[in-house]
């Protein structure tokens, strides 16, 4: 498979087909895969039976938005337009601050004036083409992830050839207009941005980006062999045009050569100066009290049931972990009936005191996708209700999930939306929960909004916060 950006195509090494399926569900041809890899032989513990790891089905409603369990009510849609409507300007990653929504997309950005989240109106929106802009927010400033070699760092930058001198890294903006962002600078790093994470500094005059990105691809410019490593990017706050590369960890050992190195995504929990990695065959959790120099404390895999570890999240008093599984790379149908339970789902660990990671459970939607449909585990927050592990999660054409792991070992879901199939790749990207709502970016459909009404978890909705990037917690 290649990686494409908006028909240009960008080869990248066939190092192993966790790595391949990758590239295609975060900036690829939608064509779904044949079928899933097979395991590889176990060294974890002995998968939980089905019937411990969901309850049964949320009941379900059905309304002319799609389906979903009875407590969700959907009460917006703001569909994809101008510049920004494309045939692969695909919806990505949100972030938050105050009334205001910021969506990532393969051609740019737009912010949503959410000050009524029932009617959410498009305050602006920016062409800036590069996959994948994943997104996040501080104060005045906006991060956006560009993995696509470009000929430059500016919005007007075309299509550049990864094997030249290109450009990829992280462009930034000034957002304290709504109404008009304005691009400040970049900074390119080793293979490109595929996503980042926010740090705040340990004082308020700067911020870090974690930046995370598969790789090597050797032969090109942008990112040479080897590449076990993330990059840290420092901003000082006040004079972003001065952002640097200031360190760049190593994350294993020397990577082998013929494997993928890097990390997919990083969450960071700056209060307890902690991360969870997901990266290339593990998972990884870090130290982080010295911003600049994280600290690997574990490494774990999970051979027989993960293929790609994509993502992270902590419960709120950091004493779990829920890492996802991105089998299929985003674009497979792995949902359905013909794959297991604890493929292409989440792994529930339990963070002990003295910081070892336990493997407890797993969860994936107890709702049954068609072959057709493109369906894994991806981006997700917590909802924040006092002494309970709640989620919502989504899951590409498999909707939107609300789900709780506050027992690890049978986590279960509580809530549903979805709407059903559609031709090639689609579904929801991101979904997070902020101030009583939940926000999803659906790859073609844009941006929606739900509700929850259910006595679990009511308790959320008191909880206000003034910005979310959903891999930078904070406690509430």
């Amino acid at each position: 498979m290649d990686r494409r950006n908006g028909g240009n195509v960008r080869p990248i090494v066939a190092f192993v087909l966790a790595a391949l399926l990758l590239v295609a569900g975060c900036g690829a041809d939608p064509t779904p895969s044949a079928s899933p890899p097979s395991a590889a032989a176990a060294s974890t513990p002995a998968s939980p039976s089905p019937s411990e790891q969901v309850a049964e089905t949320p009941a379900a409603g059905i309304s002319g938005d799609g389906t979903h369990s009875d407590n969700i009510t959907h009460l917006a849609n703001v569909p994809p337009s101008a510049p920004l409507d494309g045939p692969q300007a695909w919806g990505t990653d949100l972030a938050f601050q105050g009334d205001y929504a910021f969506v990532g997309n393969f051609d740019g950005f737009s912010v949503f004036d959410i000050s009524d989240p029932s009617k959410p109106s498009i305050a602006s929106q920016v062409l800036c083409p590069g996959e994948q802009n994943d997104i996040s927010v501080s104060g005045n400033l906006l991060f956006l992830s560009i993995d696509s070699a470009r000929v430059g760092p500016e919005c007007d930058a075309q299509r550049g050839e990864p094997e030249s001198d290109a450009w990829e890294g992280i462009r930034i903006f000034d957002i304290e207009d709504k109404a008009n962002p304005k691009f400040v600078s970049a900074v390119q790093t080793d293979c490109g941005s595929h996503t980042h994470t926010l740090v705040p500094g340990k004082s308020p005059d700067k911020v870090y980006l974690y930046i995370s990105s598969p790789g090597p691809e050797p032969g090109t410019a942008t990112c040479p062999p080897p590449h076990n490593k993330i990059s840290v990017v420092e901003v000082p706050v006040k004079a972003p045009k001065t952002a640097k590369v200031v360190s760049q960890p190593a994350l294993s050992d020397e990577a082998v050569e013929g494997a993928i190195g890097g990390c997919h995504d990083l969450t960071v929990y700056p209060e307890k100066d902690l991360a969870a990695a997901a990266c290339f065959g593990d998972g990884i959790l870090m130290d982080i009290s010295d911003r600049v120099n994280p600290k690997v404390l574990q490494h774990v895999s999970d051979k027989e049931n993960f293929a790609i570890w994509h993502s992270a999240t902590f419960n709120n008093d950091a004493t779990k972990i829920v890492f996802g599984d991105e089998l299929g790379g985003g674009v497979s149908a792995t949902c359905d009936a013909n794959t297991p339970k604890t493929k292409g789902a989440n792994a529930v660990y339990d963070l002990g005191k003295d910081r070892r990671l336990t493997l407890r459970g797993y969860f994936k939607i107890p709702r049954e996708q068609s072959p057709e449909e493109n369906c894994v585990a991806h981006n997700g927050s917590l909802l924040p209700v006092p002494g309970k592990d709640i989620m919502v999660q989504s899951w590409y054409q498999g909707g939107v999930s609300v789900w709780d792991f506050t027992d690890a070992t049978k986590p279960r879901e509580i809530g549903f939306f979805e709407r059903g199939p559609v031709q090639g790749l689609g579904g929801s990207w991101s979904a997070y929960y902020y101030n009583g709502h939940i926000y999803s970016s659906d790859i073609t459909k844009g941006l929606d909004v739900l509700r929850i009404d259910d006595p679990l978890t009511d308790p959320a909705a008191k909880v206000r916060i003034k910005e979310l990037n959903a891999q930078t917690q904070v406690s509430y």
